[in-house]
């Protein structure tokens, strides 16, 4: 399917402004019941225009050398203090091992060697935060649905998961470290990829090092960083507090499709 210039200008438009109102009244909205049914139910609906109006395998724009931003903001977590990730990075990620596993027949444990072996991908692509900035640079990484692929995906698979090696903050629940989550259709998308190289270098440790996530037709804060475990599930109720992510947990939308 071909979508018009004006239907996809409209598109993106109508559900930015409507991203931009939900998170200004987030706090006030989400204390309620109420609230959260709306959102809930707002959120379906700019999924289903999303999958109306767009091709499920439409490429988001991309750009060329000239215009990769010269200062690109790291945000959220820029040098994560926990343990586990401070002795990765002190031996420069060389025990680094990204697991694969949940709903799989063929559990996975890859060194960044053998990520840098797999089906990559190199875009140039803008990127959007929720906070009203957007920067582009380029982006080189192992495509996500080859490795998804080699895991072997059980026939009952619905979401892809995101375990990160950074807590923003400290919880009694465990909810603080970060997650994210896609689903299949995202995570097949051609421009899903787990990046591992930044402009030409290797990524550095603000953007996500040694592996973080584009899935190019989505918000910033779906773009997980510091990746060490991606996990194949049925259903999200059971991770953090239920919401598919560590921001949704906190009232964003799980769908954050631009």
């Amino acid at each position: 399917m071909t979508v018009s210039t004006d239907r996809r200008t409209w598109l993106q438009v109508a559900l930015a402004s409507a991203g931009a109102l939900v998170l200004s009244a987030c706090d006030r909205i989400t204390a309620s019941p109420k609230g959260v049914a709306v959102l809930q139910s707002a959120e379906g609906l700019t999924r289903r225009a999303q999958r109306l109006f767009i091709d499920r395998r439409a490429l988001a724009r991309e750009f060329s050398h000239a215009d990769i931003s010269s200062d690109f903001r790291p945000n959220g977590s820029i040098d994560p203090t926990d343990d586990d990730y401070v002795a990765l990075k002190t031996k420069g990620f060389a025990d680094y091992r990204l697991v694969v596993d949940g709903l799989v027949d063929k559990p996975l444990s890859l060194s960044l060697a053998d990520l840098r072996a797999l089906p990559a991908r190199t875009q140039i692509t803008r990127h959007d935060c929720v906070e009203g900035w957007s920067s582009i640079a380029k982006w080189t990484g192992a495509r996500l649905g080859p490795l998804l692929d080699q895991a072997k995906l059980k026939s009952n698979a619905r979401y892809i998961v995101f375990h990160c090696g950074d807590t923003l903050e400290q919880t009694l629940d465990g909810s603080g470290q970060y997650y994210e989550s896609i689903d299949l259709i995202d995570a097949y998308h051609p421009q899903t990829i787990l990046a591992y190289a930044m402009n030409d270098r290797v990524l550095p440790v603000p953007h996500g090092a040694p592996l973080r996530l584009r899935v190019e037709r989505q918000l910033g804060y779906k773009q997980a960083k510091y990746i060490m475990r991606i996990e194949a599930v049925d259903d999200l109720k059971h991770l953090g507090r239920g919401n598919g992510g560590f921001w949704e947990d906190r009232g964003y939308e799980w769908y954050a499709g631009i």
